[in-house]
């Protein structure tokens, strides 16, 4: 028998003063039996970091053709592609060819590795922006994890701040890579 998925419900403000943008979300978010609340909570992360009306989780570990967060337009194209942990050089490439925009935020012990090892294929793709969340912000993050939880987000000069009201994580945002235009 197959193991299913662990729902999670976050209400989430956001206030992103780099962006001027400011909202509150009430999301379902389902947690893959194989994914850690780390994980998750960095999928939480990258959807406060580039929150508006059109953005939605997608399968992500439940099907490899899917992100972890996509903006699709009205015709269905998609406009942002994004994907969090260490993915696989071609699974990006294949994402740069299908969006508008392809971001990764790398996370975990592995990412030093994984950045030496993919470096120089991933340069070549001008539609990508890779960005790397501190393991101690990571961490840090996963603490929050609950069921259900109301979270405030601060994003403010490279630095975001996600608060339960009682504990706080500070998730600094290093960039690997930087999109230099569209495909």
């Amino acid at each position: 028998m197959a193991l299913k998925s662990t729902i999670f419900k976050a209400d989430l403000q956001i206030a992103d003063l780099d962006r001027s943008y400011y909202g509150d979300h009430a999301l379902t978010i389902a947690q893959h039996p194989s994914e850690t609340d780390e994980r998750m909570m960095v999928r939480l992360l990258a959807f406060a970091l580039h929150a508006d009306g059109a953005l939605t989780f997608g399968r992500g570990l439940s099907d490899e053709e899917e992100p972890d967060l996509w903006r699709k337009d009205l015709t269905g194209a998609i406009q942002l592609w994004i994907d969090v942990g260490l993915p696989d050089e071609r699974r990006v490439r294949k994402a740069s060819g299908r969006s508008d925009a392809v971001i990764v935020y790398a996370y975990g012990r592995g990412v030093d590795i994984w950045w030496e090892q993919n470096a120089r294929a991933l340069n070549r793709i001008d539609n990508l922006r890779v960005r790397r969340i501190t393991a101690d912000g990571s961490q840090a993050l996963a603490a929050l994890a609950r069921r259900t939880m109301t979270l405030q987000a601060t994003v403010q000069e490279g630095q975001v701040f996600v608060t339960d009201g009682s504990d706080t994580a500070t998730v600094d945002l290093g960039e690997l890579k930087a999109a230099t235009g569209r495909r």
